[in-house]
């Protein structure tokens, strides 16, 4: 188990990282989130034991990072960290050694994984033979080649087309139920809201908001109605408690304030004819990243 306590962090008198804390249990998939600038990097850095100069406690099962303890994490940096120069192997022998794997099992734990990721015949080329989605492959296998007990996990998904990011997304769940924990850094909020059982997001440094996703988008209050059928748009957006109505595709999407308003708006709604779906749904992650962040940021 990660365990980040009151953990504070300053650049002269600029507070990156303001009084965090959070834990992640083994096996879990922890989304950490927040806008450019909003204190991720750094917050990573301390994990990693790369800046040790903070207040607070980071400890990983009662342990406080040591080279000992950094020997079982994993890290996928946004930017490709490879040393293009290299073959496959060598890469890989060379990221092995660094976390104290023995030589000899290197080679066994690359052969498994190139075959995981469909790219076994690469083994002996250079790395800037390989096209940016193998290498983004051999980047991640970098990461895990430790069989790390923590995973730390930044834009896995940039510049990947759909049929790997479907690769990575079942790798990703093989190593959850292996053991690992596992952090989680993206953008694209449909991928955080896929994986990740609980979050928090941060804004300058500071938690704005935390917790279980599941809790986070029951107990917040605006919902969605889903309509499909003819209704008179303008006259329902005038009704109380309605924020705003959009169309997707062949349904309506209804913003309203909280469910009090729901019973109104059904009654209306089922005056209309041809109407084929009246449904309640919570809000995307995005939608509440979004409201949060956007309520609370300053450019």
């Amino acid at each position: 188990m990660l365990k980040v306590e009151n953990v504070s962090k300053k650049y002269g008198d600029v507070l990156a990282v303001d009084n965090l804390s959070f834990q992640v249990n083994d096996g879990c998939i922890f989304g950490l989130l927040g806008l450019n600038g909003a204190g991720k990097t750094t917050t990573f850095r301390m994990i990693l034991g790369l800046i040790d100069d903070y207040t607070g406690n980071i400890t990983i099962d009662g342990e406080h990072i040591n080279y000992t303890i950094s020997d079982k994490l994993g890290f996928l940096t946004e930017e490709r960290s490879l040393l293009t120069k290299l073959t496959v192997l060598e890469q890989i022998v060379y990221y092995g050694v660094l976390k104290s794997i023995p030589e000899n099992k290197i080679e066994k734990k690359l052969d498994y994984w190139l075959e995981k990721f469909g790219i076994s015949e690469y083994k002996n080329r250079k790395i800037k033979e390989l096209s940016k989605g193998n290498q983004q492959k051999v980047q991640f296998i970098s990461a895990i080649i430790n069989e790390p007990k923590l995973l730390i996990l930044d834009e896995p998904f940039s510049g990947l087309d759909p049929i790997n990011v479907e690769l990575f997304k079942s790798v990703i769940l093989e190593l959850k139920e292996k053991g690992t924990s596992i952090i989680f850094s993206s953008h694209r909020m449909e991928h955080v809201e896929l994986f990740c059982e609980e979050l928090v997001v941060l804004v300058k440094g500071k938690s704005v908001l935390q917790g279980k996703l599941s809790e986070i988008k029951k107990n917040y209050k605006k919902k969605n109605l889903i309509v499909k059928g003819d209704i008179d748009k303008n006259k329902i957006l005038e009704c109380d408690g309605v924020l705003k109505i959009e169309k997707v595709k062949d349904e309506y999407v209804i913003s309203i304030k909280d469910e009090s308003y729901v019973n109104k708006l059904f009654k209306l709604i089922s005056k209309y004819d041809n109407i084929m779906k009246f449904s309640v749904e919570d809000p995307s992650l995005n939608e509440i990243f979004i409201s949060i962040v956007g309520d609370k940021y300053e450019a």
